[in-house]
């Protein structure tokens, strides 16, 4: 019951992570928004490590950066399928993909067994996956087969993360999870940092370019230099004035992007505890209900509608995981 519990609460708060860093992509990049939540996540478990404490071991630690790295390609493989289309099939299929390697795992490594009653609970969970994640779509196209297969390799990613955290130790604490999010963080600002790169290499061919075309300048009787395009004394220098911009501008977008990634840890760590507490195939299943945090929040503080067929998933979900719980 005490996995039940934590893996479909952690779900829940997952989503809530997804929905405050969905608001932060609306007005900033995506990987940007998953990069300043993956390091906001690292300075939390950094600051709650010497509290909540954990063993180093080469076992916990192996398993701990295998997560992130198998976590890191799974959430870049979703970005990529869901950038292809439709989402109404290919976020469903992730989800199932990524509860069902798992269950797998835990049903033929680890030996879990179940009455008849936990196995069809199980395959309730699955289906209540398919439905609370399925978004219905005016002339949805069908999925091409990269979509396809970007899907279920980001639902296998998703997947091997959980693999790996349950191969953890119960002493390693968050230990795991805090190596995970080290390689997660390591992985985004890689990214960003090599496409700023080639931003800046790009922008500086264009200026060059412009500069060996030189433009005759015309300046009006009583204009300043400003206007005329002649930079004042005293301006501020340009990395100051863009970066004072930036700051003006996604204030409010980098704490939604701050706070997704302290909810995301607190999602992260009850998934830990219902894997430590029970079967990982359990924990996995439920786990990948968390579309349901995102869909009920966009209805509270959006109004967005629920589509019927997402409310007949929350209420198999919330039927399977009180079957598992007395399963």
């Amino acid at each position: 019951m005490l996995t039940a519990a934590l893996s479909l609460t952690g779900a829940l708060v997952y989503g809530a992570a997804d929905f405050l860093g969905g608001l932060a992509a609306k007005r900033m990049s995506a990987m940007l928004v998953a990069a300043i939540a993956a390091l906001a996540g690292l300075v939390v478990l950094v600051a709650a490590y010497p509290v909540l404490g954990g063993t180093w071991s080469t076992h916990d630690v192996t398993w701990g950066l295998l997560s992130g790295i198998s976590g890191a390609i799974g959430i870049s493989l979703l970005y990529a399928c869901l950038a292809i289309g439709p989402m109404s099939i290919l976020s469903p299929l992730t989800a199932v993909i990524s509860a069902t390697v798992p269950m797998i795992w835990g049903l033929l490594v680890n030996g879990e067994r179940f009455g008849s009653l936990g196995y069809w609970a199980l395959g309730l969970a699955l289906l209540a996956v398919v439905l609370v994640g399925f978004v219905p779509e005016r002339g949805a196209v069908r999925p091409q087969p990269r979509g396809l297969l970007l899907a279920v390799g980001s639902g296998i990613g998703i997947g091997g993360f959980l693999i790996a955290i349950d191969q953890t130790s119960d002493e390693s604490g968050v230990v795991p999870l805090l190596l995970n999010r080290c390689v997660t963080a390591a992985i985004m600002l890689t990214v960003i940092g090599v496409l700023a790169l080639i931003a800046v290499s790009r922008r500086a061919a264009r200026e060059m370019k412009d500069e060996r075309m030189p433009q005759p300048a015309v300046i009006a009787v009583g204009a300043s230099p400003e206007i005329a395009g002649i930079p004042a004394s005293g301006d501020a220098p340009r990395w100051l004035r863009y970066a004072s911009g930036f700051a003006g501008r996604y204030s409010t977008t980098g704490l939604l992007a701050i706070a997704c990634g302290v909810v995301d840890v607190v999602a992260n760590g009850l998934l830990l505890l219902g894997i430590r507490a029970g079967d990982l195939s359990v924990a996995a299943v439920l786990g990948a209900m968390y579309p349901a945090g995102t869909i009920l929040l966009a209805a509270v503080v959006l109004k967005e509608r629920i589509a019927p067929v997402q409310w007949a998933g929350l209420v198999l979900a919330l039927t399977a995981a009180g079957m598992l719980a007395v399963a």
